[in-house]
């Protein structure tokens, strides 16, 4: 793709296991905040209406941080290219305590939505810095495995935040739920300062800002239109029309743009590959079913079951365990078979199912049955949300592999802001005619029929036609979101089956991976994460690294080889390399070590001058023997190589020749 700009080289530390384990522990804890606070209020906002008021405002409490946390994203990736990942990590960690701290003081909806935007500008700055983070400081091998584990933390926490904040609900207070953020935001930022080391690029990325800002705008505007829609403003009226095609022009606007843009944060060109295009429609609607349905269950639950936030919580986890189990037997499945394209169309059949049962829930509805019927939903989503990222890094080439998984997460974000917004409107603008005539019936007073606590504690005389109110208006919610479930089952049909790449085999076992928190555009980091996945497979055959070494016609031994690497990896601005830093790598005397320096020596491949080795002459070839092994061992085993597009190879090139140096600096003999 031409007038894309060229990878900068990053200069990567050297951590022992130690500090890789303490600043994996900091960036989790990052990536447990911005993660769990998508859905921790879902349980809390029947009680913060009760308190705040501005019920018909419900949903922006939840739109507004994913759709501030959707743009945070894509800035922040950039952003942590042009000053460092370290700083971006800490300034979102900062960002985010403040928007927590204004959400658990705010007095009513309108600063409580507005604190929740900041809050969303900065959890989107601890996600995408999080991932990129890992590319920083984790060894190539074992990079998969950190990031599979960073996004089973950000599915986990996102499905879970229900039942915590029904905790803090109930034992504390709504405003706990964001508290909480606070100690933990603080922990995280003196954890980065001292444990995170500074990784700066070299040279100046190239930022699309008109397309984000058009993005922004665009995605605002027609959530705005949807919310107010029959209740702000009729849905005839000047300004909800006049917003409705404000927003329609600048997302037609978004695409000129993007079509002209040097670095366009979403290329156009993707679109030309069906899988993609397909993917990311599905991952639109995955993600408007799961955090619509997540963020609106619990108020059913309370206001309809009479039950407690803790228990509305708790009473969501078969949609949990069905997403859970679907995504890891779907997995196993894509691995095994190499086929995927079944399961978002049985992921589509079985949420169509899930979303009409739901439909016909009522105040008679057992709770044996609710759980059924949510256990379905969460098969539904799970069956589909595995494979879709998968099925994208699987087929397109391997330059587009940044922007085309970060464009997937970012149409799943966007759904879920939508899908949020539009059960809001549906459920605002049903409930207030049917409320409004359960109130005229009963008498009670409105305040007493929104506080889930004080309505169930009613004669059934009274909260029962008010009960039936809610129930109906959850109910109509659901029956029209079955239509968007059923275009996924129809689009999921034209998804093009390609034969599975060695690294998607290894990543579709992986249930971290289906959930794909938000990150960077970086293609090299993605083909890195790419190969990371490829040698786990390959570390299987424990005798690879030394098939590399023999085939390379070099003439060291593996501890030899290992210590070139190591010398090579640990080299410093004068050329040499100090074997004490080295040992403290591995957690050792450096005494161990000094036998394996002094054979290389011996064999004149480095010169070992007290705790001082550098690489002779003789030792340097050595080492670019190997390297370029281990560079024809990535041709080989890198399915879509030789497909790449031509104006790309440089950039392929240069990748896969620091890969190669990084494998031979990592090299462990079996």
């Amino acid at each position: 793709m031409p007038g894309r700009e060229r990878k900068r080289i990053r200069i990567m530390p050297v951590l022992s296991r130690r500090q890789i384990n303490v600043v994996f522990v900091a960036i989790l804890l990052g990536m447990l905040l911005a993660a769990l606070d998508q859905t921790i209020v879902s349980t809390a906002l029947p009680t913060i209406v009760a308190d705040l008021g501005g019920a018909g405002h419900m949903s922006w409490v939840v739109t507004a941080y994913l759709l501030a946390e959707t743009i945070a994203t894509v800035l922040a990736g950039k952003f942590g290219d042009l000053f460092g990942r370290k700083v971006i990590f800490q300034i979102s960690a900062v960002v985010f305590v403040g928007g927590s701290a204004f959400c658990g003081v705010a007095q009513d909806m309108l600063m409580l939505v507005a604190a929740r935007v900041v809050q969303g500008i900065g959890a989107g700055g601890l996600m995408v810095t999080a991932m990129a983070l890992i590319a920083d400081v984790i060894p190539l091998r074992e990079r998969g495995k950190y990031q599979g584990a960073l996004g089973a933390v950000f599915g986990v926490t996102t499905v879970v935040g229900p039942t915590l904040g029904g905790l803090f609900t109930d034992h504390l207070s709504w405003r706990w739920a964001f508290y909480v953020n606070v100690p933990i935001a603080i922990i995280v930022i003196a954890m980065a300062a001292k444990t995170i080391p500074s990784v700066r690029s070299e040279g100046r990325p190239v930022i699309d800002y008109a397309g984000i800002g058009l993005i922004a705008a665009a995605a605002t505007t027609m959530i705005l239109a949807l919310e107010w829609g029959g209740s702000e403003y009729a849905w005839s009226s000047p300004t909800i029309i006049g917003m409705f095609a404000g927003s329609i022009a600048l997302f037609v606007a978004f695409v000129v743009v993007e079509s002209r843009a040097t670095e366009p944060m979403l290329p156009m060109g993707l679109f030309r590959n069906s899988v993609f295009t397909v993917c990311s429609t599905l991952s639109f609607i995955v993600g408007f079913a799961m955090l619509g349905a997540m963020t609106f269950l619990p108020t059913y639950l309370q206001y309809v079951d009479g039950v407690s936030a803790t228990a509305s919580g708790v009473r969501t986890l078969p949609m949990v365990a069905g997403l859970f189990l679907m995504s890891m037997l779907s997995g196993n499945m894509v691995s095994r078979t190499g086929r995927y394209k079944m399961f978002p169309i049985a992921g589509g059949a079985v949420m169509s199912v899930g979303l009409y049962l739901m439909s016909t829930m009522g105040a008679s509805t057992s709770t044996w049955l609710e759980s059924l019927y949510m256990f379905i939903l969460g098969c539904g989503i799970g069956l589909s949300m595995q494979v879709l990222t998968i099925a994208v890094q699987n087929t397109v080439p391997y330059a587009d592999l940044g922007t085309a998984t970060s464009g997937v997460t970012f149409f799943r974000t966007l759904g879920s802001s939508f899908g949020t917004a539009i059960f809001g409107t549906l459920y605002s603008g049903r409930l207030e005619d049917r409320l409004a005539e359960a109130l005229a019936q009963t008498g009670v007073p409105a305040t007493v029929a929104q506080n889930p606590e004080a309505l169930n504690a009613l004669d059934p005389a009274q909260s029962g036609p008010i009960i039936a109110a809610y129930a109906d208006s959850i109910n109509y919610v659901f029956q029209w979101v079955v239509p968007v479930a059923v275009l996924g089952f129809v689009v999921a049909w034209l998804l093009k089956e390609v034969p599975l790449r060695d690294s998607a085999r290894v990543a579709a076992t992986d249930v971290g991976e289906g959930f794909s928190p938000p990150a960077t555009d970086d293609r090299v980091g993605q083909l890195e994460r790419q190969i990371s996945d490829t040698m786990r497979r390959a570390r299987d055959d424990r005798t690879v690294l030394d098939r590399v070494l023999a085939d390379s016609g070099a003439d060291v031994n593996p501890s030899q080889a290992w210590a070139i690497g190591q010398t090579h990896l640990h080299v410093t601005a004068k050329g040499r390399a100090e074997l004490p830093a080295i040992a403290r790598q591995h957690r050792m005397p450096p005494e161990v070590l000094e036998p394996t320096f002094t054979d290389l020596a011996q064999a004149g491949y480095a010169r070992v001058e007290g705790d001082q080795v550098h690489l002779t002459e003789a030792g340097q070839e050595q080492f670019e023997r190997v390297r370029h092994a281990w560079r024809q061992w990535l041709d080989a085993n890198l399915d879509d190589i030789a497909r790449t597009d031509p104006d790309d190879r440089i950039l392929i090139d240069q990748a896969l020749n620091n890969i190669a140096t990084r494998l031979v600096d990592e090299h462990r003999p079996a």
